[in-house]
C-alpha cells in the first residue's frame, strides 16, 4: 500500500490543473499571467486551507528554477530563516531560493521584520500564506513589499473532478474496482467545505475501510456522510471565521431575513460555541430591534436564560426564537445611535460642570434642596416640567431623534403635546 497521503499523490503538476482559483489563475488572471513572466515578485497568499496556496507555491519554484525552501511559522524560528539564508550562492540555490512560509501569521512584528532583509536582497523570493486576513496580521512594512492574492474556498462543482481523480487513483494503487453508491461524490463535494484537501482525505478513508465483496470495494453514501461529517465547517474561536460568522448573524437579522439568521445562528452552535450565540442575540436586540419593541429585551434575555440552563442541542429552540422573533421585527438604532453620539463628545472633551440643579449637594439632606433650583418633576402636571439637563457648553444638543416605527412614533407625538414642541 502507497504511504504516500492521496493528496500530496494528486497534487497538480500544472496551473491548468489547479482546482478552482479562476479569478488569479485563469487564462487572464493577474496571478497567471505573473507566473509566466517569469519574474516572480514576493507574494502573500490568504484564504482557507485546501484551496491550492501550497501547490501553486510548488508550481512557481519549478516554473523559476529557483529552489524551494518550506517553513511553517508556528515551529520555525529567525535561525531556521537563517538557515535558509545561507544557501544562498551555494550549489544547493544556484538560481536563488523561493521561501515558502506557512501560517505566517503566527510570526511575531519582530520575526516579521527579520524577513525584510531576506526580501530587500532580490536572491530570495518569499511566498508567504496565511489562512487569515493579512492586512490584520502581517507587518505593513512586508505587506507594501508584497503582492497579496486571495485564495477562494472551492465550490462543490470545481471539487468533483479531484474527487473522481482521487478514486480513479486508489483504485490504481490497490488493483481493485471501487463501487460507488449513488451519491458518495456529491456529497464529498458539498461536504468538504471548500478544502480539498479535507475531500481527498475523505476519499482515502472510504476506500482504505470500503467493505471488500468478491475483489471489488463498496464505498456507501452512509460511510461518505460519516467521514466528512462537520468538515464542512470552517471555524476558529480566535480567527476570522468567527467574527465573520457573528457579523453574518447580525446582519441576517439586521436585514429582517430570518432564513440567514437561523443559518448563521446553527453554524454557531454546530462549532458548539454557545456563549458567543447568545452575547450576540443579546446585542442585536439592544442595539437592532431596540426602541421599535423594547420588550424583545427581556425576551431574548429569557431565551438566552433558558438556553444556558438546557445547553445543547436542546438551546438551539430558545436561540432559534429569539433570532427569528428580532428577525421579523420591527428595527429601530435610534438609541444606539444617541449613546454613541454622547460618548463621541465625552471622549471628544465636551462635558462642562453638572448643571447646579441636578447636583447631589449635602444641601439636600438639610431641606434647602430648593437652593439649587432643581425643580421636581412629579410636582408638575403630567410629571414634566421645563429645565435644563444638559452642561451649560453642551445646551441644545441632541443625541436622540425618534425612529420611524410605530412605537417611537407613538412617544414622539405623547411628547410634543406635553412639551408643546
Amino acid at each position: 500500500m502507497e504511504s504516500r497521503p492521496l493528496a500530496d499523490e494528486i497534487r497538480p503538476q500544472s496551473l491548468d490543473d489547479v482546482v478552482g482559483q479562476t479569478h488569479i489563475l485563469g487564462r487572464d488572471g493577474l496571478l497567471r499571467r505573473m507566473i509566466e513572466s517569469g519574474t516572480i515578485p514576493n507574494l502573500v497568499f490568504y484564504g482557507p486551507s485546501g484551496t491550492g496556496k501550497t501547490t501553486v507555491a510548488n508550481l512557481i519554484a519549478r516554473r523559476s528554477g529557483r529552489a524551494l525552501r518550506w517553513l511553517n511559522a508556528t515551529t520555525a524560528s529567525l535561525a531556521d530563516v537563517k538557515n535558509v539564508m545561507a544557501d544562498v550562492g551555494t550549489m544547493l540555490a544556484p538560481n536563488g531560493i523561493l521561501l515558502y512560509l506557512d501560517e505566517i501569521q503566527y510570526f511575531n512584528k519582530k520575526q516579521q521584520q527579520s524577513l525584510l532583509e531576506v526580501m530587500e536582497g532580490g536572491q530570495v523570493t518569499l511566498i508567504a500564506s496565511t489562512t487569515e486576513n493579512p492586512y490584520f496580521y502581517v507587518y505593513n512594512a512586508l505587506l507594501s513589499r508584497s503582492s497579496v492574492f486571495e485564495f477562494k474556498p472551492i465550490s462543490a462543482e470545481e471539487a468533483i473532478p479531484a474527487i473522481e481523480r482521487g478514486f480513479h487513483l486508489m483504485e490504481e494503487r490497490l488493483g481493485e474496482k471501487v463501487d460507488l453508491e449513488e451519491g458518495v461524490i456529491p456529497h464529498i463535494a458539498s461536504a468538504c467545505g471548500g478544502d480539498v484537501r479535507k475531500a481527498l482525505n475523505a476519499v482515502e478513508v472510504l476506500v482504505s475501510g470500503g467493505v471488500r465483496q468478491e475483489g471489488r470495494r463498496k464505498v456507501t453514501l452512509q460511510d461518505a456522510k460519516m467521514a466528512v461529517s462537520r468538515s464542512a465547517m470552517r471555524y476558529d474561536r480566535e480567527g476570522d471565521d468567527h467574527y465573520d460568522i457573528l457579523s453574518a448573524l447580525q446582519k441576517s437579522i439586521r436585514g429582517s431575513d430570518p432564513d440567514g439568521a437561523c443559518h448563521y445562528l446553527a453554524r454557531l452552535l454546530e462549532a458548539g460555541d454557545l456563549i458567543s450565540a447568545c452575547r450576540r442575540l443579546m446585542v442585536i436586540a439592544c442595539e437592532d430591534v431596540g426602541l421599535a419593541y423594547p420588550q424583545i429585551i427581556p425576551i431574548v434575555k429569557a431565551c438566552v436564560d433558558a438556553a444556558n440552563m438546557l445547553g445543547l442541542p436542546e438551546a438551539r429552540i430558545p436561540l432559534a426564537d429569539a433570532a427569528v422573533l428580532m428577525a421579523t421585527s420591527p428595527k429601530s438604532n435610534s438609541a444606539y445611535l444617541a449613546i454613541n453620539l454622547a460618548m463621541e463628545d465625552v471622549r471628544g472633551g465636551k462635558t462642562g460642570p453638572i448643571p447646579r440643579q441636578l447636583q447631589n449637594k449635602h444641601l439636600d439632606s438639610s431641606g434647602l434642596e430648593r437652593e439649587q433650583g432643581y425643580l421636581y418633576p412629579h410636582d408638575f402636571p403630567d410629571h414634566w416640567v421645563r429645565q435644563q439637563y444638559l452642561p451649560d457648553p453642551l445646551a441644545g444638543r441632541r443625541y436622540y431623534e425618534y425612529g420611524t416605527n410605530k412605537t417611537e412614533q407613538a412617544a414622539k407625538t405623547y411628547w410634543e403635546r406635553i412639551k408643546g414642541d
